[in-house]
């Protein structure tokens, strides 16, 4: 089974990529999906313990928790600590099933694929992208947002610059949905034709590359 890391800085279409990936009949794992479903289950008992008080009616409220790590790096790193390996975890139970299903490819979809090293668990990298203006007019759509918000949160980003120089494909999102739907097609059609250029780390359990 081929895995293919999807990602893209804010802003440039990667969920709705990850939409047309499941049109096409792959399975995606999304990451940040993951993190609500732990906010509300096995993530609630180790994030209060480590942040008090950001706990509400048995979840973790993200409001209460976004100023506590937002400019606290150390804060942010036991953060990602507890949450990183039960993302992990929810990750490998996803490709052992895609797996036994037969699945030929599987999307992990992660917004920040390169920056938590994930672009070594995946064959192909795939980075959606969009001019810095259309990006821009997207995000400050969003309710709630300012420019302050936007700065801060591509401060956290790598570059999409060099998410596209990273890349074995680019989806460019600026055309609308039929063509990103296109450029979708076409790269499951070059992956399944493609021996991997990037191959997979060992795997850190039994040392053997998948």
């Amino acid at each position: 089974m081929r895995i293919i890391g999807l990602t893209g800085s804010v802003g440039m279409g990667k969920s709705v990529s990850a939409r047309l990936f499941a049109e096409a009949g792959v399975p995606v794992h999304d990451a940040d999906a993951t993190v609500h479903r732990l906010y509300e289950g096995d993530a609630v008992a180790p994030v209060e313990a480590a942040f008090p008080g950001v706990t509400v009616d048995g979840r973790i409220d993200r409001t209460l928790l976004a100023p506590r790590v937002m400019n606290d790096a150390a804060a942010l790193k036991r953060l990602e600590a507890i949450v990183h390996p039960l993302v992990r975890r929810e990750e490998e139970r996803f490709l052992a099933e895609a797996e036994a299903a037969g699945a030929p490819v599987a999307v992990l979809d992660i917004p920040l694929l390169f920056e938590t090293g994930g672009d070594a668990r995946v064959d192909f990298v795939v980075v959606v992208s969009a001019p810095a203006d259309i990006q821009r007019a997207r995000v400050m759509r969003r309710p709630g947002m300012t420019a302050e918000k936007f700065s801060a949160i591509l401060a956290k980003q790598m570059p999409d610059a060099e998410k596209r120089t990273r890349a074995d494909f680019i989806v460019d999102s600026s055309g609308g949905f039929d063509s990103a739907r296109a450029q979708v097609r076409a790269i499951l059609r070059a992956v399944a034709n493609r021996a991997p250029r990037r191959p997979r780390a060992p795997d850190a359990r039994t040392g053997e590359t998948p």
